[in-house]
């Protein structure tokens, strides 16, 4: 059997449980606070601490925090939370997408884009094996999962650069992985590169499918056996939560159950019902869509009980297991 590794230390497989594959809960992007972009900062601990308790009351057991360093991570502080409500944190490593890098790394004079781009890849993945076998920064909480990203419509070299540099990491220390696609776009392209440099791609899983909810895409990706993150429930902005059923019963229809993943990349106060702006909260997945989700797939002909059961606990428990 294989292990997962929480921010509380490794555990089996089967004690993930219930299971959010792509979320965030207290993080300050450098990026947008330089700009004072208020509703991107998660920056007050009780308010997301009283997020992550709704969460678990919810029936939530398990959360994927895909906040890279680039994008804010305060791991200590999310340690803290998650160990008061007793909910394992999975933490990320590795890089996100080329516009946030203009902002320095913390601590430095150096942007994260000249640091990437004048490292050596060797260093670069040093530095991510460290946070994932060693610890993160200067704690002992290790990341579970390795990060990276690409723009909107496009792939720059600094993108390309930390491509390789989290297969790399990947393959060295067995992390699953975890690929940003802006809007849902360049998911092939990165594919081919993945592909060429030897990924497993099993071990792979493509956020923001739901952002393009075109089916034809969606099976080509889940032919090469990645896993594929519908992570954008509750944002009407993009899409009636009908569609995004839709796309996720239309690859179970072709058998693709056992490669999709559910998140709601909570990643604004207007999303919380605690950041004093009346959000649905992160407990509006497992409280609100859930029954929503088991009606439609009924209506369509599956079990919607034992779809969201792969769904929250067996899909995440075989992606994030570094068995």
């Amino acid at each position: 059997m294989g292990f997962v590794r929480t921010l509380e230390g490794d555990i089996p497989t089967g004690q993930l449980g219930v299971t959010y594959s792509h979320d965030h809960i207290y993080c300050i992007p450098p990026y947008w606070a330089e700009r004072k972009d208020d509703d991107l900062l998660l920056d007050s601990p009780e308010a997301s601490e009283r997020e992550l308790a709704d969460f678990r009351q919810a029936g939530g057991q398990s959360f994927y925090d895909a906040t890279a360093p680039d994008y804010g991570r305060q791991v200590s502080v999310v340690a803290d939370i998650a160990r008061r409500q007793q909910v394992q944190i999975i933490a990320t490593a590795g890089f996100n997408k080329g516009f946030l890098w203009s902002t320095n790394r913390p601590g430095t004079n150096q942007t994260f884009a000249d640091w990437i781009e004048n490292s050596p890849l060797d260093a670069l993945i040093e530095h991510v094996v460290h946070e994932v076998t060693q610890g993160i920064e200067d704690t002992d909480y290790r990341a579970g999962v390795v990060k990276c990203g690409t723009g909107y419509n496009a792939i720059s070299p600094l993108e390309r650069k930390t491509m390789e540099v989290i297969v790399r990491a990947q393959q060295q220390t067995s992390a699953p992985m975890h690929s940003h696609t802006e809007m849902g776009t360049m998911a092939l392209e990165q594919t081919r590169i993945f592909t060429e440099l030897g990924l497993d791609m099993s071990r792979l899983c493509f956020a923001h499918m739901d952002r393009n909810p075109d089916p034809w895409l969606h099976r080509q990706i889940a032919n090469t056996g990645a896993f594929l993150s519908f992570d954008g429930i509750s944002r009407i902005k993009y899409h009636p939560e009908h569609v995004r059923t839709e796309a996720i019963l239309a690859l179970c229809k072709k058998g693709y159950q056992n490669q999709i993943l559910i998140g709601g990349d909570f990643a604004r106060k207007s999303m919380s019902a605690h950041y004093g702006k009346g959000g649905l909260g992160l407990k509006f997945i497992l409280a609100d869509w859930r029954p929503r989700f088991i009606e439609e797939a009924n209506d369509a002909g599956f079990d919607g009980e034992a779809l969201l059961h792969k769904f929250f606990n067996e899909n995440p428990a075989r992606y994030f297991s570094f068995g």
